[in-house]
């Protein structure tokens, strides 16, 4: 009898379905909650990368209508340029602006300036795509990279690296020129 007792109450605990909808909701809470997070730090991180291709565009547009820069006007984009990647850290940003000339085919450097990574050295030969400019033309190289740690830091628990390179033709001379 006692043995009924316990396979009757087996029986009826498997046939009640009074909770199912709480139980369902435990199990599935977590895979929500997941999703919801996982699609906030892809925003985040997609925020991030927007910035980054947004200053470079800035960057190498704001040196590319000079006709002679200076390393103060230089360094007032860059400042420009940080202030692009608001809320975010702009600090940490390494930019570089490169002026180019295609000389018999090789591309050598005029001038460069960056901002937490190294410049090119004057007369240093650079890649730049096929196709760009012919000889004896020139172009304005942007360069930026950033480096975006997490905010949640479960989801992307790794430093995602993300560079962007904008190539510019100057626009009121052939070559924007760096004065000393």
């Amino acid at each position: 009898m006692k043995y009924s007792g316990i396979l009757g109450r087996m029986r009826n605990f498997g046939r009640d379905r009074r909770g199912v909808s709480a139980v369902e909701f435990a199990m599935i809470l977590p895979v929500f909650a997941l999703l919801y997070f996982g699609s906030i730090e892809v925003s985040f991180l997609m925020t991030v990368d927007r910035k980054v291709t947004h200053t470079a565009s800035a960057l190498g547009d704001l040196v590319a209508r000079g006709t002679t820069m200076t390393r103060t006007e230089v360094n007032d984009i860059f400042a420009a340029s940080r202030a692009l990647f608001e809320p975010y850290d702009g600090s940490q940003a390494q930019m570089r602006v490169t002026s180019v000339i295609r000389d018999q085919g090789s591309y050598k450097v005029i001038w460069s300036e960056a901002q937490n990574m190294a410049a090119y050295g004057e007369g240093a030969t650079v890649t730049i795509p096929n196709g760009l400019i012919n000889n004896g033309e020139s172009i304005i190289m942007a360069e930026v990279n950033y480096s975006y740690d997490s905010t949640l830091g479960y989801f992307l628990p790794n430093t995602r690296s993300m560079d962007e390179t904008f190539y510019l033709r100057p626009r009121r001379v052939d070559v924007v020129e760096m004065a000393d």
